[in-house]
C-alpha cells in the first residue's frame, strides 16, 4: 500500500542512519585496502557468506582456496594459517556489514511502504537506492575478480568505480535525507543564486578528487615522493607525461596520478575557502571550509608518514566528510521547489 502523505521525519531519520551505515562500509572498505586484506576471500556466496569459519576444516578450506590466488602464489607464499586469518577477518565483516546495510535499508522500507507512510513520488527513488546497493554488491566482487586472475592486485579502475558508487548512494540518501527532514532550509541572509554554481562545482572537485584518490590507491602511488610540496625536488616533476599513448598518464603513470591528485585537493580546499568566506553568514560554509583544511591537512600528512594505515583511513573518511559537507551546504542555499507546497509539505524533487 502506498500513501499520499509521508512521515518525513521517521523516514528521513531511517535514511541517516543508513548513510552512517555506508559511511562504517567506506571505513572498513579502506581498511581492507590499506592492509592488503582484500584478495583473502577467493569466492563470493551471496547467500551464504554470512557465516564465519566454524571449524579448523573450514579454515583449512578457505586457506587452501586462498593458495591458489596470484596473491599468495607471488607475495605471500609463507604466509602461515594463522596470519591467513589476520587478513581474512577485516575483508569478511566488510561483507557481512554490506548485508547488514541491505537489511537495514529493506526492512524498514518495507514497514513504512506496508503503514501506508511513504509518499508516491518517494517508493520509486527508494527502490532506485536499492538496487544500486544490489550492484555496488556485484561492483564489490567484480573488482575482486580482477585481482584473482593473473595479478596479485585489483584493477584501479575497478576499485575507482566501488568507491564512486558508494559515495553515489551515500549522495543520494543523504540529499533525501535532509529533504525530508529540513525541507524549508535556506538561511535569510544568504543570497542562494552566487553561491549555487560554485558549490556545485565544488561538489564535482570532490567527487573527481576521490576518483583521483582511489587511484592513487590502487596503483600505490602515495608509496612515492613522500614530499611536500615539490616531488623529486621540483614543482612539477619529470616523466608526467612518459607513457604511449599520451591520454594513459593521467590514469595509469604513477608520478602523474599522484601528481593530479596534489592539484585537485589545492584547487578543492582553495574553492572551499573562498566559499566558506562568500557565505560566511551560514554556518554551512565555514564548517565546509574547515573540513577541507582538516582534509588537506590529512593528506599531506599521509604522504609524508608514507601512508600509515590509520592515517590513510582517517583521510578516506575525510574526504566523506568534505563531500557530505559540500552536499549540506547545497542544501542549506537549494530554492525551495514548488512541489514542497503541493506535496503537503513534504519535498520529494531533490534539487
Amino acid at each position: 500500500m502506498v500513501g499520499d502523505s509521508s512521515s518525513p521525519r521517521a523516514v528521513g531519520i531511517w535514511l541517516l542512519v543508513c548513510c552512517a551505515l555506508v559511511a562504517i562500509m567506506v571505513c572498513v572498505g579502506g581498511l581492507t585496502r590499506l592492509t592488503h586484506s582484500g584478495l583473502s576471500m577467493v569466492e563470493w556466496k551471496p547467500l551464504t557468506g554470512f557465516l564465519p569459519p566454524l571449524n579448523q576444516a573450514d579454515w583449512e578450506s578457505l586457506f587452501a582456496a586462498y593458495r591458489t590466488s596470484p596473491e599468495f602464489l607471488e607475495i605471500n607464499r609463507n604466509m602461515t594459517l594463522e596470519s591467513f586469518k589476520g587478513i581474512f577477518w577485516l575483508e569478511f565483516i566488510h561483507r557481512v556489514i554490506g548485508r547488514l546495510v541491505g537489511l537495514a535499508f529493506a526492512l524498514p522500507f518495507l514497514w513504512f511502504l506496508i503503514r501506508g507512510q511513504l509518499a508516491r513520488c518517494l517508493v520509486w527513488r527508494l527502490v532506485g537506492f536499492f538496487i544500486l546497493g544490489g550492484l555496488q554488491g556485484v561492483m564489490g566482487w567484480y573488482m575482486v575478480m580482477s585481482g584473482l586472475v593473473d595479478r596479485p592486485d585489483v584493477s584501479h579502475y575497478r576499485l575507482a568505480a566501488h568507491l564512486g558508487l558508494a559515495f553515489l548512494i551515500f549522495a543520494l540518501m543523504f540529499r533525501q535525507a535532509l529533504a525530508l527532514l529540513d525541507p524549508f532550509a535556506r538561511h535569510a541572509e544568504v543570497t542562494a543564486g552566487p553561491l549555487r554554481l560554485p558549490t556545485r562545482l565544488l561538489l564535482g572537485l570532490v567527487s573527481v578528487t576521490v576518483i583521483a584518490g582511489a587511484f592513487v590507491a590502487g596503483l600505490d602511488a602515495g608509496l612515492s615522493y613522500n614530499t611536500f610540496p615539490l616531488m623529486g625536488g621540483q614543482l612539477i616533476p619529470d616523466n608526467l607525461g612518459h607513457l604511449d599513448p599520451w591520454y594513459l598518464n593521467p590514469l595509469e603513470n604513477t608520478v602523474m596520478v599522484q601528481f593530479d591528485h596534489r592539484v585537485l585537493a589545492l584547487t578543492t580546499t582553495s574553492l572551499a575557502l573562498w566559499l566558506g568566506w562568500q557565505g560566511r553568514n551560514e554556518i554551512a560554509f565555514p564548517v565546509l571550509a574547515l573540513v577541507a583544511v582538516v582534509q588537506l591537512s590529512l593528506g599531506i600528512l599521509t604522504l609524508l608518514l608514507e601512508v600509515p594505515v590509520a592515517l590513510g583511513s582517517l583521510h578516506q573518511m575525510g574526504a566523506l566528510a568534505l563531500f557530505t559537507a559540500t552536499l549540506w551546504a547545497l542544501h542549506r542555499i537549494r530554492p525551495i521547489p514548488i512541489s514542497t507546497f503541493l506535496d503537503k509539505g513534504v519535498p520529494c524533487p531533490v534539487r
